[in-house]
């Protein structure tokens, strides 16, 4: 594994406005990407970062117009990510719901990462910053899954990223999805509460289960539509846990069509040949204040109903 030198001297940056309000620690992660968390703790920790040439802790909070100062540190040396396509260029321009000076929204198409990692080289927040290069910062609130679509919300300012991720963190979100599941939902089946643990499966592959001793996990669900052979759900997470929605579907016998984590590959045949080439959840919607005004916003993430088929054709499944 190769490294280079950041800088042979110590820097010093004077913090804008843009970073007022953000930890020492997150600030460093953000910089010196590569390095190590555990080396970026331990030069706080050491007195080699400082604040305006005072020794600070890792959660102090930079202010406008303080002096930070950080050490030469080594950086894991990278390849320069190569350009998204002209292609996925496109279907992200079209994908914006809503843009402003603090935030953008995007309805993700599935099967797009929204970041970079192993085994994918580039994702959803790297190619908005290829496509918005003038934005001084451009960070996701919150994640949703590789193989879910719709909404998702980006920071484009350090006040507004700070603000957002409380209201996540707070349960300030209403977070509303729509799913196609196997069978027929039970009509007094409104409310899933079982805990979740997260367990790494065979091949370091991560998988949630439920465990009464895990995180407490709370979803609602109604039935939109009912099929033979499949049912159209809404669900509302009242928790924010990893493959929430996936695994509370799978737990009451009724996992999404699609979901290669949570399904069965033979019942899943039925719907792929029918058509449905994706797992079928989709982020519909998304109620939160915005940052600055207050206002609550109520982002519509237009989906494909029926997940690429008709209502016809589930229909005679």
């Amino acid at each position: 594994m190769s490294y280079q030198l950041t800088s042979a001297k110590v820097s010093f940056l004077e913090i804008s406005a843009s970073h007022a309000g953000q930890r020492v620690d997150n600030f460093l992660m953000a910089r010196l990407k590569g390095v190590p968390k555990s080396r970026i703790y331990r030069i706080i920790r050491k007195g080699e970062v400082r604040v305006n040439k005072k020794r600070v802790k890792a959660e102090y909070k930079l202010r406008q117009g303080d002096t930070l100062r950080i050490p030469p540190v080594t950086i894991q040396a990278r390849g320069v990510l190569p350009p998204p396509s002209e292609s996925l260029c496109k279907v992200l321009e079209d994908a914006v719901i809503y843009e402003d000076e603090a935030l953008l929204v995007i309805n993700k198409p599935a099967g797009l990462s929204v970041h970079a990692g192993t085994g994918v080289k580039q994702g959803l927040i790297e190619a908005l910053r290829y496509l918005r290069k003038d934005c001084e910062l451009l960070e996701l609130v919150h994640r949703i899954d590789k193989s879910t679509s719709g909404c998702i919300l980006i920071a484009k300012r350090r006040h507004a990223l700070n603000k957002l991720t409380r209201a996540f963190r707070d349960k300030q979100v209403t977070k509303v999805y729509h799913l196609l599941v196997h069978g027929t939902w039970p009509a007094n089946l409104r409310r899933v509460e079982a805990a979740l643990e997260k367990k790494p499966a065979h091949g370091g592959e991560r998988k949630v289960i439920i465990h009464e001793e895990g995180m407490s996990a709370r979803t609602d669900f109604s039935i939109l539509e009912t099929f033979p052979a499949c049912t159209l759900l809404e669900a509302r997470p009242l928790t924010g846990r990893t493959h929430q929605i996936r695994v509370h579907c799978c737990h009451s016998g009724h996992p999404i069509v699609g979901d290669q984590k949570y399904s069965s590959k033979t019942a899943d045949q039925l719907f792929h040949q029918a058509g449905i080439k994706r797992m079928c959840l989709h982020a519909a919607e998304l109620q939160i204040e915005h940052p600055d005004s207050g206002e609550t916003l109520h982002l519509i993430a237009p989906g494909q109903r029926y997940f690429g088929v008709t209502a016809k054709t589930l229909g005679q499944l």
